[in-house]
């Protein structure tokens, strides 16, 4: 049976379907995901907006406890983010005092978007002009519905729905160990149904732990471990090895050789793109609406034909069986059928607007709704029940960020910055709240061998490459050692945020475009805190429109390393914005008063608030909600009722992280800002500047 052929580019394998015979092509193509050089990689990629975790949580610990959390980075310990602290204090072992970010979606038309920069920082350089190695980057996005309070799994409860929450609901969690998981102990054909479902009960009461981070879902690693791997994928000489399934399953790749687990990734997903199943993390939930991954942008040479097998346009078949576990083996139609399956083809989707029962009613949200395409169809082909189904967007095509190697700077393509895309968030048609986790994959190989005539072909033996060889240079006898590991010689890094949510906009937000400005970085000198980096807005430079939005927010923590240079209490993150009085190369703000800036501003998400009252909000980091009471602002937490401890003056007992305001501009303008803590010339600069050019008349 004809099965997927991928060349050396592992992480793009062209496993199109051909719709005639459902077969898979064997076409090779060339591209560069999931192949790295080793170039001594002791730590690749950091994301710093949103801020990137690299899989801490919240250790106080110059490296992090658990590299293996969530998923597989690759990354130095020593670098990433903690999650965000809502309070003053840490929020411990309560994941309601955990601070999520909230970005209001795009609307639906396409002028109405919302622009977040996605940060990052890659070690062994990327770009067209960097002639040491050639890489891409993938930006992929999961989400789900946001739900309630209650949609938290909060127990260890074995009642049906408590069992849904924990392995199935996206959570930073409040540890930082792993999922436990119990493998398959059988080969695939004599797991009892019993012994599956016995398993799988194990597994959901115990293993999977409601105070443990998730992302991927349970169903879907065990899918993983059941499913074959691609046996055309160019291995180099490593050796994986047949599994307790009695083959080798898609958790062993050439760069996860022995099948380690990282939470509920699957590695081959994670080392190769497109990839050739559907991910899908389970079937069809109306309550959840979890997606796949989806792609957000792919950076890189060839785009519009590596897009063309996206899932988020392209759909990818499975291989269902009609029994009690309807996940197996195969990866090709031929072989499903001999397996006694059926090879079934599934659509992915943004979301699915369950509360539209017609065809008609279907046809008029997507005329209504030019963001997105929005169709009649089923969700799977072995289905005759129609859905109105959200697409996801097309992914973006974006140039490579131009970066040196052995270097965590900022690239050549964006000037005074570290690689960046600017993503519109998508628009969710339902008017649902989401939460959400993005994951850059930073993918580079060598060019010792045609990537397009390599293939399994050249595995083993017949491997152009091979560990550490020893090159007889001299013709004497006395040999050169290379340092090769061809588990790492093409290799793909990540880094994710944490959970983020994705709010619904509000009707005062509508026809506008929404620009979201943060703060990356966190307490600490340059030298302390690499590979991550010191406090700046981001961007820190922004010039937009007079009818456009800004949304100021930013999180922080109170769990930074103890004794990290910073201003106030040791260990804490604190933020600001303030008006500076000056240029911005001075250093003294407005008393807010007298602040001219605020005169021209409206809050669009706190209207009541004067341009005075989000003054003193944002200066204070929503210690103060306003001078004084309003609908929105009670008395005790007003500068003239404040009941409570005084505001001290380096905004220690001001909460780490603030959702701020959406600020509209009634006209033209510019401010100059700063953050009042963290600004310390020679030191560290946190400093910003807003333009707002005139409405066109």
């Amino acid at each position: 049976t004809d099965k997927p052929r991928c060349g050396v580019y592992i992480n793009y394998c062209r496993s199109s379907y051909n719709h005639n015979n459902h077969g898979i092509e064997r076409e090779m193509m060339k591209t560069f995901i999931g192949l790295s050089l080793f170039l001594l990689a002791h730590g690749d990629i950091f994301m710093t907006n949103p801020r990137g975790s690299n899989n801490r949580l919240n250790e106080k610990s110059n490296n992090r406890a658990n590299a293996n959390r969530l998923f597989d980075s690759q990354n130095n310990n020593k670098g990433g983010y903690n999650v965000g602290d809502r309070f003053a204090e840490e929020a411990g072992n309560d994941p309601a005092k955990q601070y999520q970010i909230q970005y209001y979606e795009s609307g639906p038309q396409l002028e109405e978007s919302s622009k977040l920069i996605i940060e990052w920082a890659n070690q062994h350089g990327c770009g067209s002009k960097n002639r040491k190695s050639k890489c891409n980057i993938v930006i992929q996005y999961m989400c789900m519905n946001n739900g309630t309070d209650a949609n938290y799994p909060k127990t260890q409860s074995g009642t049906v729905e408590e069992q849904k929450k924990r392995t199935d609901y996206m959570r930073d969690g409040a540890s930082t160990n792993t999922q436990d998981y119990s493998k398959p102990r059988k080969q695939l054909k004599k797991e009892t149904e019993a012994q599956y479902k016995q398993r799988m009960t194990e597994n959901r009461n115990k293993n999977v732990r409601f105070n443990y981070g998730l992302h991927e879902s349970l169903i879907w690693y065990d899918m993983c471990r059941y499913r074959e791997a691609n046996p055309r994928l160019f291995r180099a000489d490593q050796q994986l090895n047949i599994d307790s399934v009695g083959y080798v399953p898609s958790h062993k790749t050439r760069q996860n050789a022995n099948g380690n687990r990282r939470g509920f990734e699957c590695p081959e997903e994670r080392d190769y793109y497109p990839y050739w199943q559907p991910t899908l993390q389970g079937n069809y939930d109306k309550d959840s609406q979890r997606t796949a991954w989806l792609d957000a942008a792919y950076l890189g040479l060839g785009c519009n034909g590596i897009l063309k097998n996206s899932f988020n346009t392209k759909d990818k078949y499975r291989c269902v069986l009609n029994k009690y576990r309807d996940y197996g083996r195969s990866i090709t139609k031929d072989a499903c059928e001999l397996e006694g399956g059926n090879w079934v083809k599934f659509t992915s989707y943004l979301e699915v607007l369950d509360d539209i029962t017609n065809k008609d009613d279907c046809e008029a949200k997507n005329k209504a709704t030019p963001r997105n395409t929005i169709i009649w169809a089923p969700l799977r082909s072995d289905s005759t029940d129609s859905k109105c189904i959200v697409k996801a967007p097309r992914a973006a095509c974006g140039t490579i960020p131009f970066t040196r190697v052995n270097h965590l700077g900022n690239s050549f393509l964006h000037a005074n910055n570290a690689s960046r895309f600017e993503w519109d968030i998508p628009h969710f048609p339902s008017g649902s709240a989401k939460r959400c986790v993005v994951r850059v994959r930073y993918n580079i190989t060598t060019m010792d061998y045609d990537p397009s005539q390599t293939s399994s072909d050249q595995n083993g033996d017949n491997s152009p490459v091979t560990n550490n060889p020893t090159i007889d240079v001299f013709e004497n006898g006395n040999g050169l050692a290379l340092a090769i590991n061809t588990a790492q010689f093409g290799r793909t890094f990540q880094d994710r945020s944490h959970i983020f949510q994705i709010l619904p906009r509000l009707k005062s937000m509508s026809g506008k475009k929404i620009h979201n400005l943060n703060v990356r970085g966190q307490r600490g000198n340059l030298a302390q805190n690499f590979p991550s980096v010191e406090y700046d807005f981001v961007p820190d430079k922004l010039t937009v429109k007079q009818d456009d939005l800004v949304h100021i927010q930013w999180a922080g923590i109170n769990t930074n390393v103890a004794g990290r240079a910073g201003e106030g209490k040791d260990g804490t993150d604190r933020n600001n914005f303030v008006e500076l009085s000056g240029d911005p190369d001075t250093s003294y703000p407005y008393i807010l008063s007298k602040a001219p800036f605020w005169n021209n501003v409206v809050s669009l998400t706190d209207p009541s608030s004067s341009g005075h009252d989000i003054a003193i909000a944002l200066a204070s980091s929503g210690y103060f909600c306003g001078k004084a009471a309003s609908k929105t602002c009670p008395a005790g937490m007003s500068v003239d009722g404040n009941d409570r401890d005084a505001l001290q003056k380096q905004l220690d007992n001001a909460p780490a992280s603030y959702f701020g305001h959406v600020i509209a501009f009634k006209g033209p303008g510019q401010v100059y800002y700063m953050c009042t803590r963290n600004n310390n010339f020679t030191n560290r600069s946190q400093k910003g500047m807003i333009y707002i050019t005139p409405r066109k008349q």
